[in-house]
């Protein structure tokens, strides 16, 4: 047996069968014991995998000679890739592999990505050559993009199987149904951004600077260490998990509620309705799985979980076709889903402002003066090390700051609401994309008055908008992924981190779709056209800018005057929280 099946056995045999003891040692299993392993193998990860992404944009103008739309479509649908297959990764994680089994896969196939990016550098045949001046860049063949896709394609697989479940098996680890492993997890979802942002802080500075100024293939050959290292940390601690069974896949439980609610669509749920309902008492229920309480709004998903002829169940009780018959317990987490994607819609918005950073930001940076003494330049891609200071140093100040002295003075933990924390991110978005529209004008301006590529206006006027973009991940983004993981029942946290992935995905795919609508609308102006080709002094990306802006206000509107009323929620005794939803045919609220 291979030592990664011995990894895979042994974290399965040890703590599924009993989850709240090691095997290797008596101590009990999970916690922060397990955690620090969790966030070294995160923060190595993201490390390997941010020092590409943060780059990737570099890396095909410089290496491929892609500029313009192609250049923003090939990271942008990669992107958006990359979080699409977390959908995947989470029906395999609860379906079949578990979520140990995933990120152990997940991560593998990251490595292998990694790989195949290091020969896409370090083989002179499988990218095009050097640009000839500014206008003459031969562009790849196809065969050299298939093979660069292959590459990409692995990190995306990879990355579904990450991504829904690193967050997920991190919360297994805290036993939500005492006060003392909810405030645990509380903090966890800050601690893990801020682990993995100091990590990418001090060697992503490194590594972008030898990607940019030494050697492509040193590189990647850094990061693909730093996968390895992370797999190795990973199963170091495999004793220490508290790794739980699959429990079967939650998408396929909701698609038998909507089947089933629509071949009973013409039922009527009477005053017995409930005593009617099919729901099985614990002992019959699946083990470990907490029962969700009923719920009264999206009525006719009950349909799904109404009993109309006796002959639907067999001797023992049970559903014998689920396809037509549900059980409560599935009704009210797919009310779970559906109640949850209000937010999500607000969050997507926020996310658009934040991608253009990693394309259009990093043009920006291209064409400014990048010089520090007559030496050094800056690497482009440095300035999305900005936005993780910004969100650093907000997660310190908010978590070893604000929340002690709060603490001190009205002897009570008073931490921001989510709502006042995804407003504020959604403020930081709008002001970003102004502030860069703004920056951008300006640059474009001095280029033009000196007639040259670069302009001479330094670097640095893009760190306001960079910084904006990371306040938009410090509020929106954290507060988003806790609301998804909280607002969940324990066997559907995958789920949730899988939907916050979805959520980064769809904002790629829309900033593309965009992207591709502007540049068709507004080329048929030759003289001016918004964006498109190589050099960015001839397009008008602030009026780019400014539509993204406009986006933002509108979902200030949308969230303020609508979503809001989806984050309001309260306690309830077995770590079952509750959103308090606003009725728009009754006018009152309803607990979900």
């Amino acid at each position: 047996m291979s030592s990664t099946e011995d990894a895979i056995h042994s974290a399965n045999s040890v703590n599924e069968e009993n989850p709240s003891r090691s095997a290797a040692d008596g101590r009990k299993a999970g916690g922060w014991r397990a955690i620090k392993y969790i966030l070294g193998n995160e923060s190595f990860e993201k490390l390997a995998s941010m020092s590409l992404v943060s780059n990737i944009t570099m890396y095909l103008r410089t290496e491929y000679n892609m500029g313009g739309i192609l250049l923003v479509n090939v990271v942008n649908i990669w992107s958006g890739s990359s979080n699409i297959t977390s959908l995947a990764g989470a029906f395999i994680s609860d379906t079949y592999l578990g979520r140990f089994r995933t990120l152990l896969y997940g991560s593998s196939a990251s490595l292998l990505g990694m790989l195949t990016m290091t020969l896409t550098a370090g083989i002179p045949r499988l990218h095009p050559s050097k640009c000839i001046g500014k206008s003459n860049c031969p562009q790849p063949q196809s065969w050299q993009l298939c093979f660069l896709f292959a590459g990409l394609a692995l990190l995306a697989i990879g990355a579904g199987g990450i991504r829904p479940c690193n967050i997920a098996f991190g919360a297994d680890q805290f036993d939500t149904r005492t006060d003392e492993g909810r405030a645990q997890l509380e903090s966890f979802f800050n601690w893990w951004y801020f682990s993995f942002t100091v990590a990418l802080l001090i060697a992503l500075t490194a590594v972008i600077y030898v990607q940019t100024n030494v050697s492509w293939v040193l590189g990647f050959a850094i990061p693909t260490a730093c996968l390895g290292l992370s797999i190795s940390i990973f199963l170091l601690g495999r004793k220490t998990y508290i790794c739980k069974k699959p429990q079967g896949s939650i998408f396929v439980d909701m698609a038998k509620v909507l089947v089933a609610a629509c071949w009973k669509r013409r039922q009527t749920l009477g005053p017995d309705w409930e005593q009617l309902s099919y729901d099985p008492s614990p002992e019959e229920s699946d083990q470990g799985v907490v029962k969700l309480t009923r719920t009264y709004r999206f009525r006719f998903l009950d349909k799904a979980a109404l009993i109309i002829d006796p002959n639907e169940l067999d001797g023992q009780g049970m559903s014998k076709n689920g396809w037509r018959l549900c059980s409560v317990q599935q009704v009210e987490q797919f009310k779970c889903l559906i109640g949850i994607l209000p937010v999500w819609i607000s969050g997507i918005a926020c996310f658009i402002a934040m991608d253009q950073q990693n394309t259009f930001g990093i043009l920006q940076a291209i064409q400014m003066n990048k010089s520090i003494g007559p030496h050094f330049k800056i690497p482009p891609a440095w300035m999305t090390l900005f936005s993780m200071i910004a969100l650093s140093i907000w997660i310190f100040i908010y978590e070893r700051i604000y929340i002690p002295r709060v603490r001190r003075i009205i002897k009570k933990d008073k931490r921001l609401t989510m709502q006042q924390r995804i407003s504020t991110g959604i403020i930081m978005s709008i002001l970003c994309m102004l502030v860069a529209g703004i920056v951008e004008r300006k640059r474009r301006d001095s280029a033009l008055s000196r007639g040259s590529y670069e302009s001479p206006i330094t670097v640095a006027l893009l760190l306001p908008q960079f910084v904006l973009s990371g306040m938009v991940e410090a509020f929106a983004a954290v507060a988003l992924l806790e609301f998804l993981t909280t607002q969940m029942p324990e066997s559907m946290r995958t789920v949730a981190g899988a939907i916050f992935f979805l959520s980064l995905s769809i904002a790629s795919y829309i900033g593309s779709f965009l992207v591709n609508m502007i540049h068709i609308i507004t080329r048929k102006n030759r003289n001016s056209p918004w964006l498109g080709g190589h050099d960015l002094n001839k397009n008008r990306l602030e009026n780019y800018y400014y539509i993204i802006a406009a986006v933002g206000a509108a979902n200030f509107v949308y969230f303020n005057f609508f979503a809001c009323h989806y984050v309001k929620k309260v306690d309830l005794p077995g770590d079952v929280r509750e959103i308090q939803l606003e009725n728009s045919a009754s006018g009152h609220r309803e607990d979900l």
